[in-house]
């Protein structure tokens, strides 16, 4: 089943990355989460580093533009179908090497497209 992978996932329950989980899970969509602590968010567990994935169909981000660097590699080898640059994340570095490697991408809210059934 294809995945969405939340990059910036945080265990702190008023930060947008874990609302979005919240909301990813109650629309039935497989999750995992990458953050700075390890633990568990609705049952998603959540690693730190670079785990080995695949079928991640969406990479949402909740990371600033200079902390997205050490991940480029990293989205680029996952191969996902798009990537969501939520609100103040924009990136125009990572849009450049997205748009070489035919991925897609949006600058768009994750809890908004999910809310209007756009996700």
């Amino acid at each position: 089943m294809a995945k969405t992978l939340v990059l910036g996932a945080s265990l702190k329950t008023d930060r947008y990355s874990n609302y979005a989980i919240h909301s990813l899970i109650e629309k039935n969509h497989d999750v995992i989460g990458i953050g700075l602590k390890e633990g568990l968010v609705e049952g998603v567990k959540i690693y730190k580093g670079k785990p080995l994935v695949d079928d991640i169909h969406t990479i949402t981000l909740y990371l600033n533009a200079k902390r997205q660097i050490e991940y480029y590699d990293y989205i680029i080898a996952l191969q996902p179908e798009r990537v969501i640059f939520n609100p103040g994340t924009k990136n125009i570095e990572l849009e450049e090497l997205l748009k070489k490697n035919n991925i897609f991408f949006e600058n768009a809210c994750t809890l908004v497209l999910l809310s209007t059934g756009q996700y």
